[in-house]
């Protein structure tokens, strides 16, 4: 999440069983997602634009998605971007140990030194 995107209009919908947040700046969204085959589209108007966690915390206030379904989908959501967003910076800081140089082990001498390969 490094944009500075903001939605006016969170929800969540349904496709083949998976339910997942949805954000968009208009409530026109639900036609496409309809066409897209989505089923149970819940979208609300934030009033207001605001970026996907604070969206995404604001929809677990609303009564509209407080059943166990929508509360489940939004939290993991949560949970998950926030993880996302903790670990980011600590991937660009990531330090790596300088990698050690192989030994080479010495070779054993055969009496037969003569002999083809």
């Amino acid at each position: 999440m490094a944009t500075d995107k903001t939605f006016s209009v969170a929800g969540i919908s349904n496709l083949n069983g998976s339910y997942k947040v949805r954000f968009a700046n208009d409530m026109m969204r639900i036609k496409v997602l309809a066409k897209s085959g989505h089923t149970d589209i819940r979208l609300a108007d934030l009033e207001g634009g605001f970026d996907k966690l604070t969206a995404a915390s604001k929809l677990l206030t609303m009564d509209e998605f407080s059943d166990a379904i929508a509360q489940a989908t939004i939290t993991e959501y949560i949970i998950e971007n926030t993880k996302a967003t903790a670990k980011a910076p600590a991937k660009a800081v990531k330090a790596t140990a300088p990698k050690a140089k192989a030994v080479k082990a010495p070779v054993a001498v055969t009496e037969d030194e003569d002999a083809p390969f």
